[in-house]
């Protein structure tokens, strides 16, 4: 799993990647089958001096999730987006395995294998 940081306009301290890093490996504790994690910080003071970031979260079967927040803390910033992405991420999980525990049509309803025996 890779997780990749990048910068826009400015430069971010190598103790904020490692704790942004730090902080979206955690998202394997929710959904273990994600593929890569890009987290781009943009510095630049716009909006009302406010910092962007934004999460894009790939995980199998091609399922990506984004979660964009803005804030005048980059750290801030950074939580609040990890959070909407854990959110989505529980969601899905939720659907897909919800999604696998329903019985099939067919095992309701006596399929080819629920064939009752002739006396």
């Amino acid at each position: 799993m890779q997780v990749k940081i990048s910068n826009r306009h400015g430069h971010l301290s190598e103790a904020n990647q490692a704790i942004i890093r730090e902080k979206a490996l955690k998202l394997l504790h929710i959904f273990d089958r994600l593929t890569m994690i890009e987290v781009t910080v943009d510095l630049k003071k716009s909006e009302e001096d406010k910092a962007k970031v934004e999460f894009l979260v790939q995980a199998e079967h091609k399922h990506d999730f984004v979660a964009q927040e803005s804030h005048h803390d980059v750290m801030a910033a950074v939580d609040a987006a990890l959070h909407k992405v854990q959110a989505q991420l529980r969601r899905y999980k939720e659907k897909i395995q919800d999604h696998r525990r329903t019985p099939s049509i067919g095992d309701v309803a006596g399929g080819p294998g629920d064939v009752a025996p002739e006396e």
